[in-house]
């Protein structure tokens, strides 16, 4: 096991570091081997058969071998079991013909559910949102991530502690037990509690030392754009190709999950501020949601999403209604957004995928750099028409709207004259109205020749 609780639940153990190191090596050399097992209802995006190819490709991810794959078409996974009792029969006559050492579910399991598969079966089992959760344990490399991972796997395994006295304790290392992990459950819920409050004050820290990160930013005048789409689509290379970072690129679920942000100069010379987000995924946990609270709230601060597309997976359609459906989900659905369809190259000749009817459709190669160009320059356009700039002097008798400029915008000078305080910068469009009266140039939207002098 790869965690264990210490005195007071302030920190990690040596022991616990290294355990965890020896348990890894060993999952390297010798991967578990997996039965994979979905079920089909009528409100999934896709069939079985793809749901378990993603599945595979988490297991892989998380350092499992999946050998062999079921399915089930149900109206809704059955409460105490995930399957049917059939299908459970023949779950067990595969484990003992395949040499299974773990059973992977598609779904997020109920405390119940899961005992009483492990029950039934002899086996563990992991369910999709245990294996989800394993994967960031894995690639949060900061401070902050590894607190949003270490809190979200906390409150999945709290309500699993309940009423299983120590089989927990018996089921061994490996996949499902990095972070917080399942070891000496006699160290009791109190405790366990304790530590989620103590990580969420944590997380309240992370959130304050961002709100004053994004008041820098502010007053440096840079608008921010967040890369958002389905894991795994391109987002870091993308990244790359905008701003010639050296963002980690990799085939792989789940390679970016600390935000990563980067400057990019655009022709007009406004600078902006390009940030890659953790890719999203259907069936994503709640838990994850509500942990990554302090990182998804960068994105509220966004004047454009990109939202990035790949175009070689037979799932875009469905993947790009995942990723609107989560965009709904925490608000952020409204905001302006550019599509980016990226992976043109695996096309073949692409002389024909210059345009598109939507201006804010844009063909890309992130690999190859086609259509980066074309994507910079529409960047330019919706961020002047998003955030124009805007010069105003305002009367002190009207301070709030200096308050709103600072809290909304991204002032890059601030002037008190006897007249009033002189400030500009860039305010989002749905503001400009209010600041009309003290405009000192009537348009606020400046030239990229007026920007390129400081205006």
């Amino acid at each position: 096991m790869s965690f264990e609780l210490p005195p007071g639940g302030d920190r990690r153990t040596d022991d616990s570091r290294t355990l965890r190191r020896s348990v890894h090596k060993y999952a390297e050399a010798t991967p578990p081997r997996a039965l994979l097992i979905a079920v089909e209802t009528h409100s999934d995006p896709w069939d079985a058969d793809t749901s378990l190819n993603e599945l595979a490709a988490l297991s892989e991810t998380a350092g499992l071998e999946p050998v062999v794959r079921m399915s089930q078409s149900l109206g809704h996974p059955d409460p105490s079991h995930y399957v049917g009792k059939g299908k459970l029969e023949e779950i067990k006559e595969r484990i003992a013909v395949d040499a299974i050492d773990v059973v992977v579910t598609d779904d997020e399991l109920s405390p119940r559910a899961q005992k009483t598969l492990e029950d039934e079966l002899r086996h563990r089992v992991i369910d999709r949102t245990t294996l989800i959760l394993d994967i960031f344990a894995m690639r949060a490399h900061s401070h902050e991530g590894r607190v949003q991972v270490e809190l979200a796997q906390y409150e999945f395994l709290l309500p699993r502690l309940v009423g299983r006295g120590g089989t927990l304790s018996r089921l061994g290392g490996g996949i499902g037990t990095r972070g917080p992990g399942e070891t000496r459950l006699e160290v009791d819920r109190r405790r366990v509690r304790q530590r989620i409050t103590n990580l969420k004050h944590e997380i309240e820290d992370i959130r304050q030392q961002r709100r004053l990160s994004r008041e820098r930013r502010r007053s440096q005048g840079f608008p921010l754009v967040a890369l958002v789409g389905y894991t795994n689509v391109g987002k870091s290379t993308l990244l790359t190709a905008l701003t010639g970072s050296d963002a980690v690129a990799q085939n792989a679920p789940f390679v970016t999950l600390d935000p990563l942000t980067r400057v990019m100069k655009l022709d007009s010379g406004q600078q902006v501020l390009i940030s890659d987000t953790v890719g999203f995924i259907s069936k994503l946990p709640t838990t994850v949601v509500a942990a990554f609270r302090a990182t998804l709230e960068e994105l509220n601060e966004a004047s454009l999403l990109i939202h990035v597309v790949d175009i070689t997976d037979p799932r875009a359609a469905e993947t790009n209604a995942v990723v609107h459906d989560i965009l709904r989900e925490i608000g952020l659905h409204e905001k302006p957004m550019i599509t980016a369809i990226n992976k043109t190259d695996a096309l073949g000749d692409a002389t024909d995928l210059e345009a598109t009817p939507d201006p804010d459709t844009i063909l890309v190669s992130a690999q190859t750099g086609q259509g980066i160009e074309a994507l910079r320059d529409r960047i330019d356009v919706r961020i002047n028409e998003e955030t124009p700039w805007v010069a105003a002097r305002i009367p002190y008798e009207q301070s709030e709207l200096v308050d709103l400029f600072h809290r909304r915008g991204q002032p890059a000078r601030v002037e008190y004259l006897a007249e009033g305080t002189e400030i500009e910068g860039r305010l989002p469009a749905r503001f400009v109205e209010r600041f009309r009266p003290y405009l000192i140039v009537r348009d606020p939207l400046v030239t990229k020749a007026h920007h390129r002098q400081g205006a």
